[in-house]
This record gives structure tokens, C-alpha cells and sequence, in this order.
């Protein structure tokens, strides 16, 4: 496993991180959940995500089962707020309330005295981010977060966040979590450019397409009965990406990655990790086999002439 530092900070972070999004609480139980974290750390794994809206609090109930079994130093662990957690008006958004109460519940079921990044799960138009901000801030001076992270922000989102946190002397934000991959390359026009012109690092979801990448869904073939698009809690997030003119991609990519004698989803994630900027490419796990076959992404190096001819299919 190689590791990168995170935006202009001193934190470095494995290639790939381990996140609870759609298996913990739902598809994984404790005992594997508990394997899976065991085997992610064993291949070098030091960066775990999750998020107070997972499965509403069971993802991090999960996670603070297995955590405190290690050693606090030897990971670096990041959580998020904004989506709703209860009916009430005041169950969701980033408002100085809903973000104090989420933090301090997430830390309770996570069994920690801090998480290394708080991320901000939206941005919430309803709130001043200079409310946000200083909420956060007040949590980083009290030792309960160690960076600032937002996710699925626009570019100009960024800017303007950044802007505000240079005014009022509060902590910067450091790292984007947007969604990333072949199938799905919106923030090149735009977070990209933004975001390594002030120096905060990406931290990718999704960098399969939800498994599309992963060349166990082909054409003309019917869906494996244990595979996340034959499950209808989760199938709403990959139905876009089992398209035909997707899968006609995927078997082309596919060939390119055996004759580089690799598996698809090793592409796929390699592709990613080519921008500097890209701390971390986060994936999910129902079986130690997928984390170890993600794992040897890292460290591959594709050459121009392969990115050139995986640019020609994508386009």
C-alpha cells in the first residue's frame, strides 16, 4: 500500500480507504464487518469513512464495536452530517444545532474521543457557512476534529467556503468526497480545477460505478442473484450505469486490462489515482477477496498510451 498526503496537511492516507456505505448495517453484520476492517488493516488500509445518516447511526454502531480494538494513532477515521436524522425541522442540515448534536452522537457510537475528518455531507443553503464554519472550528479547538472536509460540493461551493474561512481566520477545508470514476468525471470541469489551485486533495466514492466496473455485469446476462444491482435497496444507485452503451465500455475496457494482466476493477481504480490531487479512491466491501483485489490498485502506474486509449473508449 502506498500512501498520500492529504491536501497541504502533514496526514497521510492510504491509496484506497475502507467505507460503510450500503454493506455496514445493511448487507454486513458485526462479525463481518468486524473481518472486513481486520483485513483491511492488515493490507495497509488507514483510512476509514463513514457518516451519521448510514443505515442511521448502525454503520458507525458497527465501526465502534471494532475500532477501539486498535491502537487510535494507526488510523485515520472521518465522518459527516447534514442528511436527516429525525422528522423534525431541525434533524438535518449543517446549522450550528444539527451539526452539534450529530458530531457528539457520532463520536458516541463510534466509541471515540475525536474523528480525524468531519466532513460536511452537502452544502445547505439554509444555513450561513459562516455559521458551519465556526461550529466546526469550535470542534476543532476542542479536540474533536482534527480536519475539515466537505463532499459533493461545486467548485464554486469551495471557493466561497474557502473565502470565509480565510475572512473570520478559521480552519480551511482540506478535502473534497465527490463521487468519481469512467462513467462519471463531472468534477474535471470544475471541482478539479478549483480544488488543486487551493490545494485540497479528493477523496473518491463510488470509483466502480457501483460495481459496474467491476466486469461481473455483462451483456445479454442476467444479474447475479448476490450482486448489489439484484438488490432493490440498492439497485437505484447503479441502474444508470448498467446502460448499454456502459457495458459495450466495459467489455472494451476489460480487454485492456488483461492484456496488462489485470482485473478490471484494478483499472478502473488505478485510472483514478493518476491525478495527483486524488488522495484516496474509497471503497466498499462485502468479502475480504474485493478489498484485496481493490488493494492492488495502489502503486499501479498506467502509461500515457493506456490512458490514451482508455480516454478514446470513455468519449
Amino acid at each position: 500500500m502506498k500512501y498520500r498526503k492529504l491536501g497541504q496537511t502533514g496526514l497521510k492516507v492510504s491509496e484506497i480507504s475502507f467505507g460503510s456505505w450500503m454493506t455496514y448495517g445493511h448487507t454486513v453484520g458485526q462479525d463481518t464487518g468486524a473481518k472486513l476492517i481486520d483485513r483491511a488493516f492488515e493490507l495497509g488500509i488507514n483510512f476509514i469513512d463513514t457518516a451519521n445518516v448510514y443505515e442511521r447511526g448502525e454503520a458507525e454502531r458497527m465501526l465502534g464495536e471494532v475500532l477501539p480494538r486498535y491502537p487510535r494513532e494507526s488510523y485515520v477515521l472521518a465522518t459527516k452530517a447534514f442528511w436527516p436524522m429525525g422528522d423534525g425541522p431541525n434533524d438535518r442540515g449543517l446549522s450550528r444545532k444539527h451539526v452539534h448534536e450529530q458530531l457528539n452522537a457520532s463520536l458516541k457510537r463510534l466509541k471515540q474521543e475525536y474523528v480525524d475528518i468531519f466532513y460536511c455531507h452537502r452544502y445547505d443553503p439554509d444555513t450561513r457557512l459562516e455559521e458551519t464554519l465556526r461550529t466546526i472550528e469550535d470542534f476543532v479547538r476542542q479536540g474533536k476534529v482534527l480536519y475539515v472536509g466537505v463532499s459533493e460540493w461545486t467548485g464554486a461551493q469551495i471557493q466561497e467556503a474557502l473565502q470565509v474561512a480565510d475572512k473570520y481566520l478559521l480552519d480551511r477545508i482540506v478535502v473534497n468526497q465527490p463521487q468519481y470514476n469512467m462513467f462519471y468525471r463531472n468534477i474535471e470541469s470544475d471541482v478539479l480545477p478549483v480544488s488543486e489551485k487551493n490545494g485540497l486533495s479528493q477523496v473518491v466514492f463510488s470509483p466502480l460505478a457501483q460495481g459496474a466496473l467491476t466486469g461481473k455485469y455483462r451483456l445479454g446476462q442476467e444479474l447475479p442473484a448476490d450482486s448489489r444491482a439484484a438488490d432493490p435497496k440498492t439497485n437505484m444507485w447503479i441502474k444508470g450505469f448498467l446502460t448499454e452503451a456502459h457495458l459495450q465500455k466495459v467489455e472494451k475496457l476489460d480487454a485492456i486490462a488483461k492484456e496488462l494482466e489485470l482485473s478490471l476493477s484494478t483499472l478502473a481504480i488505478a485510472w483514478i489515482l493518476r491525478h495527483e490531487s486524488v488522495a484516496s479512491a474509497l471503497v466498499g466491501a462485502t468479502k475480504t477477496s474485493q478489498l484485496e483485489e481493490n488493494v492492488k490498485a495502489s502503486g499501479v502506474t498506467l502509461s500515457r498510451e493506456t490512458i490514451d486509449r482508455i480516454e478514446e473508449i470513455l468519449s
